[in-house]
């Protein structure tokens, strides 16, 4: 499929995607991710706001250990190789691309041995113990919704960043979740690895 073929079937639902990210910027993606994880460090649990209340993004990210730092390293590993993978509707292989929580499905069963619900929504509601914004440790999930539905997930890879799956035409890629449209949208987020 021509990475710059547009299509007229699906229309994107996330706003900015790139063509095809050239296989230079893409180790350079790889490579800060690297340097993120090499910085882990520990953290303090702190309680989630209201449901009801605006999450504000932090100034500056809190570096937060993972429960069970070597599992979400495999995660965070496996996720960033897939950056620049094609974003398919239904999508849950390398081979034939992913969409959102097909991603996160794949990566979380071949990494780390754990079965997840197949949609966001499902995700959002079933999945693991609910985290603040500013309480997020690697390999957390992060959800957005639209409408007051959640319709989309990432895997929090640290420092205000996440791999996610976003649309139609789109590759897995990292986005900020302090960029406009992420944060005007963000829903929360759990944490699946205890």
């Amino acid at each position: 499929m021509n990475a710059e073929r547009s299509t007229t079937r699906g229309v994107a639902h996330y706003p900015g995607i790139p063509a095809h990210a050239p296989v230079r910027a893409r180790f350079l993606l790889l490579s800060c991710a690297l340097a993120l994880l090499a910085a882990c460090g520990g953290g303090e649990a702190v309680r989630a706001p209201a449901p009801s209340a605006r999450v504000a993004m932090p100034r500056t990210w809190p570096v937060v250990e993972p429960a069970d730092p070597a599992r979400a390293n495999s995660v965070l590993m496996r996720a960033i190789g897939l950056v620049g993978t094609p974003y398919r509707y239904g999508g849950n292989t390398p081979e034939g691309g992913f969409d959102c929580s097909g991603l996160v499905n794949y990566v979380f069963r071949d990494m780390a041995a754990v079965a997840l619900p197949r949609t966001s929504r499902d995700l959002a509601s079933t999945s693991g113990r609910k985290v603040p914004v500013d309480g997020l440790a690697a390999a957390d999930l992060v959800f957005f919704a639209n409408g007051g539905s959640v319709t989309h997930v990432g895997i929090y890879v640290g420092e205000g960043r996440f791999v996610h799956a976003p649309s139609t035409g789109g590759t897995v890629r990292l986005d900020h979740l302090d960029g406009p449209y992420w944060a005007q949208h963000y829903a929360g987020a759990r944490r699946v690895l205890q």
